[in-house]
């Protein structure tokens, strides 16, 4: 079952990359006390991913700070070192976008959002899409229906939804 407005965001641990190397990250001290939008997407370097998802929370970036947002996060189920190079590649982490790695998808299948498409390599991979919660409540969910189109799902629409 999906996760859904007005549930509490599980506890999960992900990755990024730090000054020495990869790093564990626990979502719930980063949910904790402040309100973040998180944006999943089936995988790092896909077409939709990096031309529409990725650019779409790079331009509203700043509305977000604009409306209190303290972190916007983008998360797929990729390993840090992926995250990293895609996060410098598309221009998210000069953007001050959050890459992190859901590395064994605990989070994307804790929140009832993965699929997977065995034909193309995609495994327990993240469907598309964006959330808004504060202290680690889901306040705002807009789910994609198809992994292959970035509307309800884009930072202009989470934007505009908060």
């Amino acid at each position: 079952m999906a996760i859904s407005v007005g549930d509490r965001l599980p506890e999960a641990t992900l990755a990024r990359m730090g000054e020495n190397g990869p790093e564990q990250v626990q979502l719930g001290e980063k949910l904790k006390g402040r309100k973040v939008v998180i944006f999943g997407l089936p995988g790092a370097y896909t077409g939709t991913c990096t031309t529409a998802h990725v650019p779409s929370f790079i331009r509203t970036r700043d509305g977000f700070g604009a409306k209190g947002v303290d972190e916007v996060i983008c998360l797929s189920v990729n390993d840090p070192f992926v995250m990293k190079a895609w996060g410098e590649a598309t221009g998210a982490t000069a953007a001050g976008i959050t890459m992190l790695g859901d590395v064994s998808s605990e989070f994307t299948k804790a929140v009832g959002l993965n699929f997977s498409n065995p034909a193309i390599g995609f495994h327990d991979r993240s469907k598309r899409y964006a959330l808004y919660a504060e202290d680690g409540v889901v306040k705002v969910l807009h789910l994609e229906e198809n992994p292959g189109v970035c509307d309800i799902s884009g930072g202009e629409a989470m934007l505009a939804a908060i």
